[in-house]
């Protein structure tokens, strides 16, 4: 049960990092649409960001409130649009491009001269394993729909897999795509620059106004990042839910009674406003202190690898002898597998533990390890105070 919660708290935290991700992508679409940070545009406050992200998820869960038919309709939607506008950006964007940087420049420079006080290629490449990190999360949305999937067993799996092998093979074409087009690093780093230092938003806007004399066509790029986050966002709150509905079905929730309830729909309705209300309840942080807000979203990661570590941890360990596996296994090669898996995120959340600038102030200290070591031994605690004393399980639903 410990691993299960662990997960779903930081899986509240990356809808929070998704949709607040949304909200400023906004803030900068309106800056550049109004003349840029250097032209007069219109530099939205850290208010209006948060009502923007309070507006998103407030549409996210009225969405989700939509029978399943409907969700499926724009997970399929969601899908297509994903797939099909990563391809148009990573064509599109060098094309576009007046000037392109070289193929050393893309494949081995480093931003050793920079102002975080970090110039060891080693630490930036390991600090860069970060945002991959933070891309290659939430496939495990496919287990929490498992209930409302057809032939679960071997289609759940499927879809963690292939949702892996196509964010490696596109994303991979996406990054090379518009790192062709970097041809500025300290203009893109610059917090005064027309995006208001956003680095992507800054290489589409270029581009365009490199070439056509206005960066309309950068803007309307981001249009279509922003429709991506927006599903993303919109799924993240469905499996939220999923997550709130089953644990308290469990009863491993408080007021677990309110969270399992479903509409005529067969809607977690509660779980679903619950989780938009504890996402945008995250976010108010940013009002306070912008360090505690980004150390909150950006440890969501190693949060939720921690939580898909421990059940893979006890599978090769504790359980290694009486684990039944199930339709869809990896036969002799589990093992194997799961001991990577173990090691590797071991490896990273040590990686992502270290200062991301220096030197070390209260601002910029990584606050991952106490935020990620209070929960995890708050969980533990939890367990061994409590919860293991009355807590048998999940609850066999099969043939109800």
């Amino acid at each position: 049960m410990g691993a299960f919660c662990f997960l779903d708290d930081w899986v509240w935290a990356v809808t929070t990092s998704v949709d607040f991700s949304l909200a400023q992508l906004i803030q900068v679409i309106i800056l550049l649409s109004t003349g840029g940070n250097n032209g007069g545009g219109y530099l939205a406050s850290k208010y209006v960001v948060i009502a923007f992200h309070g507006g998103i998820l407030l549409v996210h869960a009225i969405l989700n409130s939509l029978p399943i038919s409907w969700l499926s309709f724009f997970g399929q939607l969601a899908a297509a649009w994903n797939l099909l506008g990563v391809f148009v950006l990573m064509i599109l964007i060098p094309t576009v491009a007046t000037k392109k940087a070289s193929a050393e420049f893309v494949f081995t420079h480093f931003n050793t001269d920079n102002d975080a006080g970090i110039h060891s290629k080693v630490y930036i490449f390991v600090l860069g394993l970060l945002m991959s990190q933070y891309t290659l999360t939430g496939y495990d949305a496919s287990a929490h729909m498992t209930e409302e999937t057809k032939n679960a067993d071997m289609n759940g799996p499927k879809g963690i897999i292939s949702a892996i092998g196509i964010s490696i093979i596109v994303g991979w074409g996406y990054l090379l795509g518009i790192t062709f087009a970097v041809t500025n690093i300290p203009e893109l780093l610059n917090l005064d620059n027309d995006a208001g230092g956003y680095a992507i938003a800054e290489v589409f806007y270029q581009v365009f106004k490199s070439r056509y004399g206005n960066g309309v066509g950068g803007i309307i790029c981001l249009g279509i990042v922003a429709v991506a986050i927006f599903f993303c966002g919109m799924s993240s709150v469905t499996s939220n839910s999923r997550m709130a509905y089953a644990f308290s079905r469990d009863g491993a929730m408080p007021l677990s009674a309110q969270w399992h309830k479903v509409n005529k729909n067969e809607v977690p309705i509660n779980a679903v406003w619950l989780s938009v209300f504890i996402s945008f309840c995250m976010a108010l942080t940013s009002l306070g202190s912008l360090v505690a807000f980004q150390a909150m979203v950006s440890i969501a990661t190693i949060g939720l690898y921690i939580a898909y570590a421990l059940p893979i941890f006890f599978r090769v360990t504790l359980a290694r002898r009486t684990f039944v596996p199930g339709p869809f296994n990896l036969g002799r090669y589990g093992v194997l597998v799961g001991w990577i898996a173990v090691l590797w995120v071991a490896t990273i959340t040590v990686m992502f533990s270290l200062p991301v600038e220096y030197p070390v102030t209260k601002d910029t200290l990584n606050y991952t390890p106490v935020a990620v070591g209070g929960l995890l031994i708050l969980t533990v605690s939890s367990w061994v105070i409590s919860a293991r004393h009355w807590f048998k399980g999940p609850i066999t639903n099969l043939g109800t």
